[in-house]
């Protein structure tokens, strides 16, 4: 599958906003996957990701840290707060950056899925797990000092952070 290359604008970072980025173009290749080697490196049991041509790409606050997971691949991570932002082969013309490193996750969901031989045998029942509510809801005693005290970068660029 080639992928197609989208014209379209996306920014994302670091949790602590140490490390931010900007596409000026994106790839129709959102997916998770479910490899060994990204649950480690996401803390996750998949990880989401979707790419990113490396000529749209540029590093507009901070350098990611870069730990080499094998002998071909590469993964970015903000050195300070520990967020996984990107994978990347680097004889590929794109990288793939971490969906829920980006400022508007949402407008990337997945469009397949990679790795199924580690995917967890519950995957598929997520969808039917009880919802107990919002943070605000289900924390209700610490949600506010939590929000009151957050050093959480905001979902969009800023002049300088924090």
């Amino acid at each position: 599958m080639t992928p197609t290359r989208i014209e379209t604008e996306a920014s994302g970072g670091c949790q602590c906003g140490a490390v931010r980025y900007h596409a000026s173009a994106m790839l129709d290749t959102s997916h998770i996957c479910h490899c060994r080697m990204c649950q480690k490196a996401t803390g996750h049991v998949f990880a989401a990701l979707v790419g990113v041509p490396k000529d749209a790409l540029r590093w507009t606050r901070g350098t990611p840290a870069i730990f080499n997971s094998s002998d071909q691949i590469e993964r970015g991570y903000c050195r300070d707060c520990g967020t996984p932002l990107y994978y990347d082969y680097p004889e590929s013309r794109h990288l793939s950056v971490t969906t829920g490193s980006l400022d508007e996750p949402a407008r990337f969901p997945p469009k397949m899925q990679f790795g199924i031989e580690a995917r967890m045998p519950w995957f598929e029942t997520l969808v039917t797990l009880r919802e107990e509510g919002t943070t605000e809801q289900t924390m209700s005693g610490i949600a506010e000092a939590i929000a009151a005290s957050n050093h959480q970068h905001p979902d969009h660029d800023t002049e300088s952070w924090p």
